[in-house]
């Protein structure tokens, strides 16, 4: 055991009154404030030299030991516009303005609560450590959810904040066992767009639909399409998921709207695929308007888009030998992940190998009898569902955990 986690014992009551606090009070995407004012105030404790504001509500926390490695750890803060349903007596039942301007309920339907405390426990275990030397870089995004965030702390001047940095690691918690750890080598999270389609037709009574190019006729043609885009266009065997989410059209039964919207997102792990699916979305889409003789061409809009997360196989390999000392047989590999994110951004940016891995967070009972059954689908809340909260232990030890011990595999020995 690394000796740094000789100290969870003395700061695990307060992590788990930390995390219940943040569950209770998320905030949306570029909204959190209150949850980058908690951070800064735990890592200033931690006599970390801290920078707030970063990319809107970034924190940063630098601790210098000497000369040495530099480890950057990255958590994400933000949480989703979701009415949460878990029952939890910590449950959320905060409310926001969201990205339309309307009122919406919000909840941690991510885990990024739980990032956020693990990695500030991490912090304080290392501060409190005198068995390595380097540079530990805490890195606290907002945005997460938007696709912006990393970004936005980019060009907001990450890089000169953070100094000289050799590897960045992340981790994310996932609807598998919780105790457990898996890493993985090289594609882990798909890359993603998302696309707003629209088309448009001409309106008419619904009595006189001779007089209408029908838009709601031709977005179900379009969707029923799309189909074989991954059936029949693309290679069997190549991950590849195309799912539409919305059509929106109409206000009334009986008026043949003159236009309809459709929002689709496509995850992919290869650059080549990427390009040959949404260059099949466009011909179909155009080949369905005009035989639909819609009057205008239909638009295209993307929005929404991460990268694929693609981790260096030397530092994984560093990582899981890590996990693998530690964990036990806790330890695995971890599957391909069609989920996405903005994590990679920022070491892209900097220019460093990276690697990123989940935890566990499913009730381990709750799992084993929801796979004897055959029923995890059903019985296994995943990510952004309404029902998803991390068993609050073994989770936080376990995230607390792997990120001190990767960043020791990689920090100097004093």
């Amino acid at each position: 055991m690394t000796l740094a986690l000789q100290g969870l014992d003395e700061i695990r009551a307060d992590q788990e009154n930390f995390y219940r606090d943040l569950h209770a009070h998320p905030e949306l995407s570029h909204q959190e404030s209150r949850t980058a004012a908690e951070v800064a105030a735990r890592l200033r404790a931690a006599g970390c030299e801290v920078h707030t504001g970063v990319g809107g509500t970034g924190v940063v926390g630098v601790l210098q030991r000497g000369d040495g490695p530099g480890v950057l750890l990255r958590a994400d803060m933000d949480a989703l516009p979701v009415r949460e349903e878990t029952g939890l007596d910590y449950a959320s039942s905060v409310t926001a303005t969201g990205a339309d301007g309307n009122a919406t309920p919000v909840m941690h339907a991510c885990g990024h609560d739980m990032h956020v405390v693990c990695l500030v426990g991490a912090v304080e275990l290392l501060s409190r450590a005198g068995e390595w030397c380097g540079r530990l870089v805490a890195v606290f995004q907002p945005g997460e959810e938007v696709a912006d965030g990393a970004r936005r702390m980019v060009d907001d001047g990450l890089a000169g904040i953070v100094g000289k940095v050799d590897v960045a690691l992340c981790q994310h918690v996932l609807a598998f066992p919780a105790g457990l750890v898996g890493t993985r080598s090289g594609p882990t999270l798909s890359a993603a767009d998302s696309m707003r389609i629209t088309v448009h037709g001409r309106g008419a009574h619904g009595s006189m639909p001779q007089a209408s190019v029908d838009p709601v006729v031709l977005a179900a043609m379009i969707v029923v399409r799309l189909q074989t885009i991954i059936a029949r266009e693309t290679r069997p065997g190549e991950p590849a998921v195309l799912t539409v989410g919305s059509i929106q059209a109409g206000t009334k039964s009986n008026v043949i709207p003159d236009k309809a919207t459709i929002l689709l997102n496509l995850r992919t792990y290869d650059e080549d695929t990427r390009h040959a699916i949404l260059t099949a979305v466009k011909r179909i889409v155009v080949a369905e308007c005009d035989a639909s003789r819609s009057p205008r061409p239909p638009e295209f809009e993307l929005f929404d888009q991460y990268p694929m997360t693609d981790n260096g196989p030397v530092v994984t390999e560093r990582v899981a030998a890590a996990f693998a000392e530690h964990f036990g047989d806790d330890a695995g590999e971890l599957p391909l992940q069609t989920a996405s994110e903005d994590f990679s951004v920022i070491p892209r940016a900097l220019g460093i190998p990276y690697t990123y891995w989940g935890i566990g967070g499913t009730d381990p009972e709750l799992y084993r009898q929801a796979e004897v059954e055959g029923r995890i689908a059903d019985d296994v809340p995943v990510n952004h569902s309404s029902k998803f909260a991390p068993l609050l232990q073994p989770t936080l030890d376990a995230g607390t955990a792997a990120l001190t011990v990767a960043a020791r595999a990689f920090l100097g020995t004093a």
